[in-house]
């Protein structure tokens, strides 16, 4: 089964229908699923910075501080027990700590059809005859102002990798570029808008229907 969406020129004026396949955007969306693979893919880039030296990692503390029994004191054996200040730290944070989550990549292609649903339903899903191919900021400038959502975040998902589009795409805020073969929930949650041609949705089906 399929759906339609309107193709655009250059100057944001409707030319064609163009038909996309409902299996990608046109599912029932489950949030729980969305949170799952959204929380796994922002702990799966987060790196661990804070470390802690337990009691066998401090300096000193190589001597008993006193004797075993006359003292009246407390029995202690080391300075460099947590007990102590300047001690070891006892379940502290460490850099080898890890953070990932396994997910597997049939849950992250429904997360991602879902965000594609979404788009399409509200409108936010362009396409595009083609995208410029000067690698001029303006051109690309000028085109976003034509179509809807102008000065929104937006992503442009290019087929390949195509430099002309990077480059133009380089100094201009809310415009991210990315290949569709590797646009994620991520991406797609954290841009309003998405842009692509004919040929991106392709690649859209064929590789969220596998």
């Amino acid at each position: 089964m399929s759906l339609n969406v309107k193709v655009y020129n250059q100057e944001g004026k409707e030319v064609k229908d163009l038909s996309i396949s409902e299996a990608v955007f046109a599912i029932k969306p489950k949030k729980s699923v969305l949170h799952q693979v959204f929380n796994a893919m922002l702990a799966n880039t987060r790196e661990p910075w804070a470390d802690t030296k337990n009691k066998g990692e401090v300096s000193g503390g190589g001597k008993k501080p006193w004797k075993q029994k006359g003292t009246g004191r407390a029995r202690h054996g080391s300075i460099r027990s947590p007990l102590w200040k300047g001690g070891g730290v006892t379940f502290g944070p460490l850099t080898s700590r890890n953070y990932k989550q396994k997910i597997n990549q049939k849950m992250k292609a429904v997360a991602t059809r879902m965000c594609l649903t979404d788009k399409v339903a509200v409108g936010h899903f362009l396409v595009v005859e083609s995208l410029p191919a000067d690698g001029k900021s303006k051109t690309l400038v000028a085109l976003r102002k034509a179509l809807a959502g102008s000065g929104k975040s937006t992503m442009i998902l290019t087929p390949g990798m195509d430099k002309n589009i990077i480059k133009a795409a380089s100094n201009l805020t809310k415009l991210k570029v990315q290949i569709v073969k590797d646009v994620n929930v991520v991406d797609l949650l954290n841009n309003l808008f998405v842009i692509t041609t004919p040929e991106g949705v392709q690649i859209l089906e064929k590789r969220l229907t596998k």
